[in-house]
């Protein structure tokens, strides 16, 4: 097994399986520019990579990921620095339609609030697991802005009108409410998924 350290993004081979943890607990886990740049490095040194079968993706602490880091980005913005907004935008969007298209497995452990550029992380993936702990939400529409990331995508997909009233209410929504309404593929209670390790005998 080996593993290599930044300071806000864990990484861990494990066998064949490839562990992925966001490590910004403090801050719910949302992603900086920096964070979003590395993500995407790695990620296509992952898919290139014959020895990696499966990404594990998690959050540390009480959230998996409640968003981008828009302080920073508004930050930027103040500062003049519109080719950083720029770049973050566009290596989010990338990142996301990434894993939206990725040619191996990736398993998002979804276990604490998952909202806004982290909806957007994992979403579009192929493997969605919640737990009772979770809450998902898409808050952009109260604070002026809408919902991007690949929204207009997996919430038009939901049944009904149900994706629409998330996006322009807010509305939080449960790890059972979001395999209701297929936004999650699979539960499990956080004292059973042991941060990935019922993925790998699976391969």
């Amino acid at each position: 097994m080996s593993s290599r350290l930044t300071n806000e993004i864990l990484f861990e081979a494990t066998s064949c399986v490839q562990k992925v943890t966001l490590n910004r607990p403090t801050k719910l886990n949302c992603l900086t520019f920096e964070m979003i740049g590395e993500l995407l490095r790695t990620f296509e040194e992952y898919e290139k990579d014959p020895q990696v079968r499966a990404v594990i993706v998690k959050g540390k602490g009480k959230a998996f990921c409640a968003g981008g880091d828009v302080v920073r980005v508004i930050q930027f913005m103040l500062h003049g620095d519109l080719y950083c907004v720029k770049e973050f935008y566009k290596n989010q969007l990338t990142l996301d339609n990434l894993v939206a298209t990725y040619k191996k497995p990736v398993v998002f452990l979804i276990n604490g609030a998952v909202m806004g550029g982290g909806a957007g992380l994992s979403m579009n993936a192929k493997f969605r697991i919640v737990t009772e702990n979770t809450v998902f939400a898409m808050p952009e529409a109260s604070f002026g802005h809408y919902p991007d990331v690949g929204a207009s995508y997996f919430l038009s997909r939901l049944p009904g009108h149900f994706g629409e009233y998330l996006g322009l209410t807010g509305k939080k929504i449960n790890g059972s409410e979001m395999i209701a309404s297929g936004l999650a593929t699979h539960f499990v209670y956080s004292k059973d998924n042991n941060g990935g390790s019922f993925v790998s005998p699976r391969l």
